[in-house]
């Protein structure tokens, strides 16, 4: 099982993964989108270009588990505890910095319908002239 889902990233495969999530249309796409597979493909897609070989569910995996420590290490910090640190912190922060980090926790509840909505009405401009 060598691309299985336990397969431990190497430093340059989250680096390769890095550089690709941090390209603007990447970025734009997966900000507040709940029905991503599509971009994890892509993403996927990049990174075998970049010759690292993991399926969208690995890549999805891998930018939920950053994102979530990056948020971790944001709040620690902010709350004053600067001992807490991870490898990527920095460019990750470069990524993310621009996310309303603290309005996600506040629509929590609202998030999916406000998504569907989005979703919905963002395809077709028809329907809202």
């Amino acid at each position: 099982m060598e691309s299985g889902a336990g397969k431990h990233w190497t430093e340059e495969e989250v680096k390769a993964l890095l550089s690709v999530w941090s390209e603007k249309n990447i970025r734009k796409q997966l900000h507040g989108t709940l029905r991503n597979k599509g971009i994890f493909i892509y993403i996927a897609k990049r990174l075998q270009e970049l010759g690292v070989s993991r399926d969208w569910k690995q890549c999805r995996a891998k930018y939920k588990n950053l994102k979530y420590e990056y948020r971790t290490v944001k709040y620690a910090h902010n709350s004053g505890d600067v001992t807490k640190t991870m490898k990527f912190f920095h460019d990750l922060d470069a990524i993310l910095r621009y996310e309303p980090v603290t309005q996600l926790a506040a629509e929590e509840n609202s998030r999916c319908s406000a998504t569907e909505t989005q979703l919905n009405t963002s395809p077709t401009t028809d329907s809202t002239q």
